[in-house]
C-alpha cells in the first residue's frame, strides 16, 4: 500500500524522507501492518484495502506537518524549533479501545539508543484518543481552606448573638411602641404555634443540606463555599439589625426583661445562650428581642433552596420544587407567628440570593477571577477572600455523588457525572 507523496511536505514523524534508509520503514510500516487486511482475510485489492488507505491517512492527518528546508526541518507549529523525531518501530503491538497504539522500539538509524532514552525492545504507547487532548478540570479539596471558612462562619455567627445581645437593651419599650404598621401583619391575626412550624421546616433543611453535602463528590469546595457565604450574610445582618432597631413585631412573643447594664460579662452569657440554642425559640434560649432586619430564618431557608437548586442534577427537578415550596412555607409561617417584618423577609430573600448568584458567577468563570478595569464584580469587598477560596477551582462544579466511606465495597461506586 503506497501513499501518493506531496511536493516538498511529508507528514510528522512518519515521515519516509529521513536520509537513513532503515528509519524509512519506520512507523508508517508498523501502522499500516495494523490496518491492513491480513493474508487471507480479503488482502487482495479492493475497497477493504481502500478503507484501511483511508484509516491510516487519518493517522497522518493527527500529526504536525513537517519540510526538510535548507536551514533544517521546519514545521507548521510556530512554537516548535526542535528536529522531528523518528521512530523505527518493527511492530505495532495492537490498538486499544481508547484509540491508543503500542508499539516496540528498536531504536534509531539502527542503534541501540531509542527515543528520549526508551531503550531497545522497550514499548511506547501513543495515545491517539480525542480524551487525551482535552483539558481535565481540576476540583483539589483543599481542607485547610475549608478550615478558615468554618472559622469565619463560626466567627461571624458569634459577632450576631453578641449585636443580638446588645440590641436587646435598645428595643423600645412595647408598652409605649407598637408594632410598626405592615401590609401582612396588620391583615393576620399572630399565631405563636407557627414559628414553631417555620423552626421545625428549618431543622429538616438544615439536616438535608448536611446529608446533600456529604454524599457530594467534591464536598470539601461546596462546604467551603456554604460556610463563606453563610458567614457573609451573618456578618452583615449583624450590622443591619444593631444600626436599626424596630419595634417588637409581636404582642405576644416573650422578651426577656432589660437589665439596663451592657456590662461584657452580660453580653457575653446572652451570647452563649443564643449559641447554645442555635439561634431558635422552639428550645426556649432565644428570649431576646430586636432581631428584625434582616430575617435568619429566611436567610437559611433560602440557602437551602439554592443548595438543593444548583448541586443536584437537573432531572430532580420534583426536588428543587420542593425545596422552595418548603421555603416558602416557612417564611409565610414566621410571617402569621409574626416574628418578622414584612420588608425583613424580602430584604433578606434578596440578599441571599444576589450574593449567591455573584459569588456562583464568579467563581463559575475563570475570566472573573482576574481583577481587571471591565471586571466591576471584584470591585466586591470580599473579591480577595474569595479568590483565595476559588483559585484553583475549574470552572462550575460537576454534580457528581458517591459513597464518602471505604466501606462497605458496594457502595464505593460513583454514579455518573451530571451536566451542569
Amino acid at each position: 500500500m503506497v501513499l501518493e507523496g506531496k511536493t516538498g511536505i511529508s507528514y510528522g514523524s512518519l515521515s519516509d524522507t529521513h536520509p537513513s534508509s532503515s528509519v524509512s520503514g519506520g512507523l508508517l510500516e508498523a501502522v499500516q501492518s495494523v490496518f491492513a487486511p491480513r493474508s487471507g482475510e480479503g488482502a487482495e485489492e479492493g475497497p477493504n484495502q481502500s478503507s484501511s488507505s483511508q484509516m491510516t491517512q487519518d493517522v497522518y492527518q493527527r500529526q504536525p506537518l513537517l519540510s526538510k528546508g535548507e536551514g533544517g526541518w521546519e514545521t507548521d507549529d510556530p512554537y516548535s524549533s526542535e528536529p522531528p523525531i523518528f521512530y523505527d518501530a518493527k511492530s505495532v503491538n495492537g490498538v486499544h479501545r481508547n484509540g491508543s497504539v503500542t508499539i516496540n522500539v528498536n531504536g534509531k538509524n539502527g542503534g541501540q539508543e531509542g527515543l528520549n532514552g526508551v531503550h531497545q525492545n522497550e514499548m511506547i504507547r501513543i495515545d491517539l484518543s480525542a480524551g487525551a487532548l482535552r483539558n481535565q478540570k481540576k476540583y483539589p479539596s483543599e481542607y485547610l481552606k475549608t478550615l478558615f471558612a468554618f472559622l469565619f462562619v463560626l466567627a461571624s455567627w458569634f459577632l450576631t448573638t453578641i449585636s443580638l445581645a446588645l440590641v436587646h437593651e435598645r428595643v423600645p419599650d412595647r408598652n409605649v411602641y407598637g408594632p410598626l404598621p405592615d401590609v401582612f401583619l396588620d391583615n393576620v391575626p399572630a399565631a405563636d404555634w407557627a414559628l414553631d412550624v417555620s423552626e421545625i421546616l428549618i431543622i429538616i433543611s438544615t439536616a438535608s443540606i448536611l446529608v446533600l453535602v456529604f454524599f457530594h463528590r467534591y464536598r470539601s469546595i461546596v462546604m467551603r463555599r456554604l460556610f463563606f457565604l453563610l458567614g457573609l450574610l451573618y456578618l452583615m445582618r449583624s450590622i443591619t439589625m444593631y444600626v436599626t432597631v424596630l419595634p417588637v413585631a409581636s404582642t405576644t412573643y416573650y422578651c426577656s426583661p432589660k437589665t439596663n447594664n451592657t456590662d461584657a460579662g452580660v453580653i457575653i452569657v446572652r451570647a452563649l445562650r443564643i449559641l447554645l440554642g442555635m439561634g431558635l425559640s422552639i428550645n426556649g434560649q432565644h428570649v431576646y428581642c430586636g432581631d428584625y432586619i434582616y430575617s435568619g430564618h429566611t436567610v437559611i431557608l433560602t440557602v437551602f433552596s439554592l443548595v438543593v437548586q444548583e448541586y443536584t442534577p437537573r432531572k430532580w427537578y420534583p426536588l428543587h420544587v420542593l425545596s422552595w415550596v418548603v421555603t416558602l412555607i416557612g417564611v409565610i409561617f414566621v410571617m402569621v407567628a409574626h416574628g418578622h417584618y414584612t420588608i425583613d423577609v424580602l430584604i433578606a430573600y434578596y440578599i441571599t440570593t444576589r450574593l449567591w448568584w455573584i459569588y456562583h458567577t464568579l467563581a463559575s468563570n475563570s475570566i472573573l477571577k482576574q481583577k481587571g478595569p471591565a471586571n466591576f464584580l471584584s470591585r466586591v469587598w470580599w473579591y480577595r477572600i474569595f479568590t483565595y477560596f476559588e483559585c484553583n477551582v475549574d470552572g462550575v462544579l460537576p454534580r457528581r455523588y458517591q459513597w464518602p466511606l471505604p466501606w462497605p465495597r458496594q457502595l464505593v461506586a460513583k454514579y455518573p457525572e451530571r451536566d451542569c
